[in-house]
């Protein structure tokens, strides 16, 4: 069995911004005021709530736990004002209908977080979540959370002989090679393809537009 990790947000899909509304307005609602600016891609909704309240977790839980409402409450918005990226469904269709591939995903974002972004657009129809890892999953660095899926993935299905993640960042290549995984890297997101070349992953495509391309990529052992 081989174990495809999708990250989210620029490789997937982009949500026009209203992670980082929803992650403003809860920290508004929990601490009060605007917080200090964060970096956000390629990190967890966890490690990105710790920056906003300077490593204190203190208000940690609440803070989460209004982010995944506020986030809830503009699926709608998500879905009439994002987009997702040329080729992905085609791609996830064609893996869910691939013998021994268990298509899910492996994102910074919040279990809840996960399914709004993905079911706003109907991804959600192609993807097993339960055996996927999230950043409500315990976690101290990305790669952590391979080991995560890859534990989910075994016990519903037995232990699959591989994994690849698929990222648009550094960050998410990192994160593969840190874990043993493969690392496919996707130029719709965050990161140009020269910052993408330079990190070294085991493939490198501009987009998903062609499914064939994207397949062998993501399958190649």
């Amino acid at each position: 069995m081989l174990l495809v990790l999708w990250d989210i947000d620029g490789t997937l899909v982009d949500s026009a911004g209203h992670g980082r509304h929803a992650f403003e307005e809860a920290f508004e609602d929990v601490v009060g005021g605007v917080p200090e600016w964060v970096e956000y891609a390629g990190r967890t909704d966890h490690q990105i709530a710790l920056s906003m309240l300077n490593g204190s977790a203190e208000h940690l839980p609440a803070l989460l736990d209004q982010l995944a409402e506020r986030l809830a409450a503009r699926e709608e918005l998500i879905a009439a004002e994002g987009r997702v990226y040329p080729g992905v469904p085609e791609t996830l269709a064609a893996l869910h209908e691939t013998d021994g591939v268990i298509n899910s995903l492996l994102t910074g974002n919040l279990e809840a977080n996960a399914a709004v972004k993905v079911g706003a657009f109907g991804l959600d129809r192609w993807l097993d979540f339960e055996a996927g890892a999230y950043g409500s999953d315990p976690h101290e660095r990305r790669s952590d959370l391979v080991a995560v899926a890859r534990e989910r993935a075994a016990a519903r299905y037995g232990e699959p002989t591989g994994a690849v993640l698929i990222g648009d960042t550094p960050l998410d290549v990192m994160a593969a090679r840190e874990a043993g995984a493969r690392a496919v890297a996707v130029a719709t997101g965050f990161a140009d393809l020269d910052a993408l070349r330079e990190s070294e992953p085991d493939a490198l495509l501009q987009d998903l537009r062609d499914t064939d391309a994207a397949l062998r990529a993501i399958t190649s052992t």
